[in-house]
């Protein structure tokens, strides 16, 4: 056990299944809290996830964190989530420690070495229990995964580690959640059963006093306590999504209603990253933002296809291949249609993209790799060891319209159309490259569309007449209020607090 010299609370918690909606109980815990008036902070030990952000402290974490993070209103730091993983393929995955890339590594070795990342697990959540009142922990998975179990260091191992009480959460949604609850009682450990305090039934629709008997009988069964069963929350789509678990769920929110809208075809790769870059575009009512599944054609009457950041750039442009999206691309484009790349997707409008010391190599790392580009911009990009993150701003060539956003990529780019750029930069750099056309751009800059400004000025270029639009961060605002007061309504947040220790 480690002994902490803070006098912060904390509190961990873990799913019954994945994505069973611990993340966003998390961002409601913390905004709840801290509208108590607590300093309360993110945590998670150990998070697999392709949709990642730049810290103010110059490393990378994982996108819920980042909001969990932005609910505690307070600036994400790299100690919030110290090991990330980011997959790159079947077997393997780029690591992330503390902020900084430290290679890349296959299932099978990360399950060999993980534990020895255990120090710095917890030396960053003793540094994070320095600045706060209470700690909220989050799992990965389900500590029922017992092929997982040794070396844990993102649920049981960490928590019995640490010495932090556990709340399990269970997905009422997907059926089985009495089974799920009470198997994981069956497979752990007795002493990880004292680590649990209780549980909580998440997205449940309907009257909640008909579980009453449910929770009652889990309680039987396990002897932990039932703290609360957490009503459906409508406005969970509004809020930023983290994984490719919820792609599906992005795709059937993303549809305008409005009269004549905006249809952005978006191509799903299979390492598809960063695509919550789409959440501002499909918080407007008169955009259609269609998630082009494999086997689908790029529709005809998109007004934009917008390529999206990629963890395996070189693998998803073979996919674009091979899926004949490119042909649909090109036939877009002779239609007069924009086309926008967005980091990896931006590499992809190039002319080639070089791999010579193997950060990709075709899911080989080592071995050097290489493939022509779309080209529709007059680019090339090498893939280099330095990763970029920083935090940017600047504004847009054309209209002077300020932008904000984040780099997070491997690689150079040059060529021709960087000499026409997207933007210009706060510190004096030029940002991005331009077609001659104009119907092609590309840019390194995440999180671009979420500037409001911007956003309404680049779709009433694609609509005459359209004028506003929705206020992207201020509605993310609204909704982490929202789910705090959902939460604070649904779960007894007294008692939370009193079995944080």
């Amino acid at each position: 056990m480690s002994a902490s010299s803070s006098l912060a609370r904390a509190i961990m918690v873990q799913g019954v299944g994945s994505d069973a909606g611990k993340s966003l109980i998390v961002a409601g815990l913390c905004r709840a809290f801290a509208k108590r008036g607590l300093k309360v902070r993110p945590f998670k030990p150990q998070n697999m996830s392709n949709n990642a952000a730049v810290t103010g402290d110059g490393g990378e974490i994982g996108r819920a964190q980042a909001l969990q993070a932005r609910a505690c209103g307070v600036e994400p730091v790299t100690d919030m989530n110290p090991v990330l993983l980011k997959p790159e393929g079947e077997t393997g995955a780029q690591l992330v420690v503390c902020g900084e890339m430290r290679g890349h590594v296959t299932a099978q070795d990360f399950r060999n070495f993980k534990n020895t990342l255990l120090p710095e697990v917890l030396a960053a959540f003793e540094r994070l229990k320095a600045t706060c009142d209470l700690v909220i922990v989050e799992g990965a998975g389900s500590p029922s995964e017992v092929n997982l179990r040794a070396g844990d260091i993102a649920n049981m191992g960490f928590a019995t580690a640490a010495d932090v009480p556990v709340i399990l959460a269970g997905d009422v949604e997907k059926g089985g959640v009495i089974a799920q609850v009470v198997g994981t009682h069956a497979v752990l450990m007795p002493s990880e059963r004292d680590l649990i305090k209780g549980f909580v039934i998440n997205k449940f629709r309907g009257d909640v006093s008909l579980f009453t008997p449910a929770v009652t009988d889990m309680e039987a069964r396990t002897g932990w306590a039932g703290l609360g069963v957490i009503g459906w929350f409508q406005d969970a789509g509004r809020l930023p999504k983290e994984d490719s678990a919820s792609l599906g769920r992005w795709a059937a929110t993303g549809r305008g209603d409005g009269e004549n809208p905006i249809r952005i075809a978006v191509p799903r790769f299979e390492r598809i990253a960063n695509f919550d870059d789409l959440d501002p575009l499909m918080a407007e009512d008169d955009v259609d933002v269609v998630l082009v599944e494999p086997g689908q054609a790029i529709p005809g009457d998109a007004d934009v296809v917008i390529l999206p950041g990629s963890k395996s750039v070189i693998s998803d442009l073979r996919h674009l291949k091979a899926e004949d999206w490119d042909v649909d691309i090109v036939a877009h484009v002779h239609r007069g249609g924009l086309v926008v790349g967005l980091c990896g997707g931006y590499q992809m409008l190039g002319q080639r993209i070089s791999d010579p010391d193997g950060m990709e190599g075709g899911g080989m790392e080592g071995v050097a790799d290489e493939e022509l580009g779309l080209g529709l911009l007059d680019v090339e990009t090498v893939l280099t060891g330095d990763k970029t993150l920083e935090q940017i701003k600047g504004r847009e060539v054309d209209t002077g319209t300020p932008v904000a956003g984040y780099e997070m990529h491997l690689g150079l780019t040059g060529g021709p159309d960087r000499h026409t750029p997207w933007f210009h930069l706060e510190d004096g750099r030029e940002e991005g490259a331009r077609a001659a056309s104009g119907q092609i751009m590309g840019t390194y800059l995440h999180g671009v569309f979420a500037t409001d400004a911007f956003r309404h000025d680049f779709l009433s270029r694609l609509r005459e007449g359209r004028h506003g639009g929705a206020a992207y961060e201020a509605s993310v605002d609204q909704t982490l209020d929202a789910l705090g007061d959902h939460l604070e309504a649904c779960l007894d947040l007294d008692s939370l607090l009193a079995i944080s220790t």
